[in-house]
């Protein structure tokens, strides 16, 4: 008789109950989330018949933590379901819309009782996928970190120093470039920027790693530190200078760690076997290529098909019909972080794929928007990278983008 597990987790316990195939209950328990109750879990696990040959599955809210990590081990299967899926079987044992977190693990466990062939395990990703994975997304988050404390900084530079930001508006970089934050430390007014001297302009641009067009560029912002411009008043002022030094702080670390973050990034990518095929797709560079990585993973059965993948990651349209209504649009549901890398992937890929940028161009051409061609043609190139990743090949402009046949009678040169 099969017996299947639910938990209910939660940051202090977790709740565990255990039922047979007919969904009777078999066992429950309250936990710790410390070693002793991970033995607790194991030890009630095998007196209801788990053994490393045949595991009992189990269901559970997350897909991450110490407690995934110990249940995963060996050849268990681990359901990571959704908890607003989890909170519309909850209805279908009670009307009362009672909730309790014993009640939930029941639930959990007769959600792979009765439907375990439509949810999906956790993928049986290799160690350095899963190292690619916590590197990749650590990376993403502290640029994104990096990017809402340089709005934040835009922002009050905007209400009293204006003049700083017209200095490095068309640089690339912006606020994050090295040379515009070791400035802003020394010269975080309006006045103490005016009485800045060349020299000191020069030699903090040389400190920043800038290499050239040091004179021309110093006597640019000279200029702009010193011409006439509305000012707050003088206590105000230093108020929100002091404000932007706290600010800059917190930029400089955050730039930090996404350069830290990045070189490890790229090393764990490049030492994996899938990173050579990966790169060859144009477009995907180490970044790139370690967030996709990290988020479709290198278990080769975790999507049967390339659709499958596709759907995982936003790119292909979803259908809903309904008698004579019937709407084709673009996914809601979706991996947000595999969809937004595939944007850039498909963006850059224009630039470095004839083929590629023919696909946008057609389609653009076609009336889509910019969005919606870049997403069609992310969709295109996901498809091929499902299927280069299973036959173990690399990229092929010719196959990936065949030429068109011309028309009958049409010359060529």
């Amino acid at each position: 008789m099969g017996v299947f597990c639910g938990i209910d987790w939660a940051e202090g316990h977790h709740d565990v109950a255990l039922v047979d195939e007919t969904g009777k209950l078999l066992a429950k328990c309250r936990i710790n989330d410390d070693l002793d109750g991970y033995h607790l879990l194991l030890d009630l696990l095998a007196e209801h018949g788990d053994t490393a040959q045949a595991p009992i599955p189990v269901a559970i809210e997350t897909s991450r933590g110490l407690l995934v990590a110990t249940l995963r081990q060996g050849a268990r299967q681990v359901f990571a379901v959704n908890p607003m899926a989890a909170s519309r079987y909850r209805d279908r044992h009670g009307v009362s819309r009672k909730k309790s977190d014993p009640g939930d693990a029941l639930v959990l466990a007769n959600i792979i009782r009765t439907d375990m062939p439509m949810h999906r395990p956790l993928a049986a990703d290799t160690d350095l996928a899963q190292a690619v994975a916590v590197l990749a997304r650590a990376q993403q988050d502290a640029v994104w970190s990096r990017q809402q404390l340089c709005n934040q900084l835009r922002s009050l530079l905007r209400e009293y120093f204006p003049a700083f930001l017209e200095a490095f508006k068309d640089k690339q970089g912006g606020l994050a470039r090295a040379d515009a934050r070791r400035i802003l430390a020394v010269a975080p007014t309006p006045a103490l920027a005016a009485r800045l001297p060349l020299w000191r302009l020069t030699a903090m641009m040389k400190r920043a790693g800038r290499r050239r067009n040091i004179e021309a560029d110093a006597e640019r912002l000279q200029q702009l530190f010193r011409r006439e411009a509305p000012h707050q008043v003088p206590l105000v002022e230093e108020a929100m200078g002091k404000q932007a030094a706290a600010l800059l702080l917190q930029l400089d670390t955050a730039c930090e760690a996404v350069d830290d973050l990045g070189q490890a990034t790229e090393e764990a990518f490049r030492a994996h076997p899938d990173a050579p095929i990966m790169l060859s797709f144009p477009g995907i560079g180490p970044q790139i290529g370690a967030r996709i990585l990290a988020e479709i993973g290198d278990d080769r059965t975790r999507f049967a098909t390339a659709g499958g993948l596709k759907a995982y990651a936003g790119a292909s349209p979803i259908t809903r019909a309904s008698g004579k209504r019937h709407y084709v649009g673009r996914r809601f549901v979706k991996n947000n972080r595999l969809n937004h890398v595939g944007h850039l992937w498909a963006f850059a890929s224009i630039s470095g794929s004839t083929g590629a940028d023919a696909h946008y161009r057609r389609r653009r051409a076609g009336g889509d928007w910019h969005m919606q061609a870049l997403r069609h043609l992310f969709n295109r190139m996901l498809g091929q990278l499902h299927h280069c990743l299973l036959v173990r090949i690399s990229f092929d402009e010719a196959i990936a983008f065949p030429a068109e046949p011309q028309p009958a009678g049409t010359a060529t040169a």
